[in-house]
């Protein structure tokens, strides 16, 4: 088994990229309405700050701030992966280890991390995420994708409503 290695940074700021197991599906924007459940829940068990986010049809983007002296991100992701596991009907193809291990067939079981470093690094990675819809051809412009918090910068000014990433 690989040895995943982590950054841990209590208190940290960090970006996030969390895929869906089969990327065909359109399982995340279907779902709104649970994933961010699943996210209310989850931010009220184990509070974090949730600066940017983008949910595409098959994976989101995320960056997040943690409280002082915390650094656990694992079980925070495990809570909401497991939020919306729990409450869909079993439909997707699962393998015997994933079946052995009593998990779904949802997620990747991994995610991708990455520890913000400094105020240029977190505005890169806030503007990866509200780029993102655009970069994969869903909308135009990133004020017309429903599913980012683009709009709440927007509104406090951080961007231009016509915003396209030049």
């Amino acid at each position: 088994m690989p040895n995943y290695r982590r950054t841990r940074v209590p208190g940290g700021t960090y970006f996030f990229t969390v895929n869906l197991l089969d990327r065909r599906r359109r399982l995340l924007v279907e779902q709104i309405g649970l994933l961010r459940e699943a996210f209310r829940e989850t931010r009220r068990a184990r509070p974090f700050d949730l600066l940017a986010i983008v949910v595409l049809p098959d994976h989101l983007h995320c960056v997040w701030r943690l409280p002082e002296g915390d650094a656990d991100n694992a079980n925070r992701w495990a809570q909401i992966k497991s939020h919306v596991s729990r409450r869909l009907p079993k439909q997707e193809p699962c393998s015997r280890k994933r079946i052995s291990r009593r998990e779904r067939g949802l997620w990747q079981r991994r995610y991708w991390e990455h520890v913000i470093r400094d105020e240029e690094d977190l505005r890169r990675h806030v503007d990866y995420v509200h780029l993102n819809p655009v970069k994969h051809g869903h909308v135009s412009r990133a004020c017309d994708w429903p599913y980012s918090s683009f709009r709440r910068w927007a509104a406090r000014g951080v961007y231009s409503w016509e915003w396209t990433g030049e």
